[in-house]
C-alpha cells in the first residue's frame, strides 16, 4: 500500500533541492533555470517516530524497519499550464497520480535566484499554482459532465450519482475555489469526489523555502503563507532547502546534530514536512514487534484489524481470526510483551476492531 505526496511549485523556489535533501541523493538536477527536472523524480524516505527505536531497544530486537513515505519531484509549473505552457499538460498528469500536494513557495530573496514573475511574492505563487489546477479540473469536469447528464436522464443510477457529486464542484471550481472546498455529507460522496482524478480535491501542505537566517521563526514571506493557509485550513512548515541540503552531505547523525544545533534547530525541517506529509494523508502507524525485527507499518485512519493485517499479507487478512494487541505505551511501560501480558495490557481484538495509531499487533489467522 503505497502512499505519496507530490512537490509542485513554480520553477526556481527550491523544489529540486528539496527533494534532493529529502532522499539524501542527487536523483534531480538542482539548477538555476525552469524545467531542469523533465520527468518525475520518485524517492522513498523513512518517517521519522521515535517510538520505533524505543520499541526495539525493550524487544531487543535485530533490525529496525521504519514506516515509508513516497515524494515525487515534478517539474515547476509556470502560468498557463492548464493550456499546455511549459510542457504543463504532462506536469499536471504527474501531480494527478499522487495522493497530496506538497506546495513548495519560495520565501527568500536573492538576486543570484531568477524568479519567472519578476518578484518574490509567495501567496501570489500559491494562487497562480491553484488557478491553473482549477483551471484543468473545470476543463476535465465540463467535459465529462455532459455525457454523464444524458445518461442521468435516462435512468442510469450510476451517472446521476456522479453528476451529483460534480455539480457542486463545478460550481466552485467556475466560482475559483479548489473541489477540496466542498465538503460531502457521506463515505460513498467522499469516496466518488476523491476518485474523480483531480488536482484541487487533494489536500495540500505548504512548505515555506525560507533564507538560512529565517530557518528558526520563519520571515514575513512565510507569515503571509502562514495566514493564507489558515484562512484555507491547511497546513504550513517552515523549511530552508539551503540547510536540508548541506545537512544531508554531512556524514554522521553526531554531525547533523552538531551543525543543527549551531543554527539554533532541534530538528530537520525535512522530519517536519515528512510528518506533515504523513499527517496530510491522515495516515497512522501500527507496529509488529519481535527479537527478530521492530517493523512500523502505514495504515489509513479508520480502518479496521484485518485491513492491518492484510498490509502484511493479504493471506493474513483472508483468514484473519483476531489480533493481540498492546499500545506502545504499555509496551515500553511494561518492560515489553510479558511485563504487558502480566499487567493485564494486552487485548484480544476481532474484526471490527479500529485500529489506533501505535498499536503493536500479533496477527492470529487460518488459510
Amino acid at each position: 500500500m503505497g502512499f505519496n505526496c507530490g512537490i509542485v511549485g513554480l520553477p526556481n523556489v527550491g523544489k529540486s533541492t528539496l527533494f534532493n535533501a529529502l532522499t539524501q541523493t542527487a536523483a534531480a538536477q538542482a539548477a538555476n533555470y525552469p524545467f531542469c527536472t523533465i520527468e518525475p523524480n520518485v524517492g522513498r524516505v523513512a518517517v521519522p517516530d521515535a517510538r520505533l527505536e524505543k520499541l526495539a531497544l525493550v524487544a531487543k530486537s535485530g533490525k529496525i524497519i521504519p514506516t515509508q513515505l513516497e515524494f515525487v519531484d515534478i517539474a515547476g509549473l509556470v502560468r498557463g499550464a492548464s493550456k499546455g505552457e511549459g510542457l504543463g499538460n504532462q506536469f499536471l498528469a504527474n501531480i494527478r497520480e499522487t495522493d497530496a500536494i506538497v506546495h513548495v513557495l519560495r520565501c527568500f530573496e536573492d538576486g543570484d535566484i531568477t524568479h519567472v514573475e519578476g518578484s518574490v511574492d509567495p501567496v501570489r505563487d500559491a494562487e497562480t499554482i491553484e488557478t491553473e489546477l482549477m483551471l484543468s479540473d473545470l476543463d476535465s469536469l465540463e467535459k465529462r459532465i455532459v455525457s454523464l447528464e444524458k445518461k442521468a436522464k435516462g435512468g442510469d443510477k450510476d451517472s446521476k450519482a456522479q453528476v451529483d457529486v460534480m455539480t457542486p464542484i463545478l460550481a466552485a471550481l467556475r466560482d475559483g475555489k479548489p473541489a477540496r472546498s466542498i465538503k460531502f455529507d457521506t463515505p460513498e460522496d467522499r469516496f466518488m469526489a476523491a476518485h474523480m482524478g483531480l488536482l484541487t480535491v487533494k489536500p495540500v501542505l505548504y512548505a515555506c523555502n525560507v533564507d538560512e537566517g529565517s530557518a528558526q521563526s520563519g520571515n514575513e514571506f512565510s507569515e503571509r503563507v502562514a495566514k493564507m493557509a489558515k484562512a484555507q485550513g491547511a497546513s504550513t512548515v517552515i523549511i530552508s532547502a539551503a540547510i536540508e541540503a548541506e545537512v544531508a552531505q554531512l556524514g554522521s547523525e553526531e554531525e547533523r546534530v552538531e551543525y543543527l544545533s549551531a543554527l539554533g534547530l532541534e530538528e530537520t525541517g525535512l522530519s517536519r514536512v515528512i510528518r506533515a506529509g504523513y499527517g496530510l494523508l491522515d495516515l497512522i502507524t501500527f507496529f509488529t514487534i519481535g527479537p527478530k525485527e521492530a517493523h512500523a507499518w502505514t495504515l489509513p485512519k479508520g480502518l479496521k484489524a484485518p485491513q492491518a493485517a492484510g498490509v502484511i499479507h493479504t493471506d493474513f487478512e483472508r483468514g484473519f481470526i483476531r489480533a493481540e494487541t498492546i499500545s506502545s505505551d504499555d509496551f515500553i511501560a511494561c518492560g515489553g510483551e510479558s511485563g504487558a501480558k502480566e499487567a493485564g495490557k494486552m487485548r484480544l481484538e476481532g474484526k471490527e476492531y479500529l485500529v489506533q495509531d501505535g498499536d503493536i499487533f500479533h496477527f492470529l489467522f487460518n488459510v
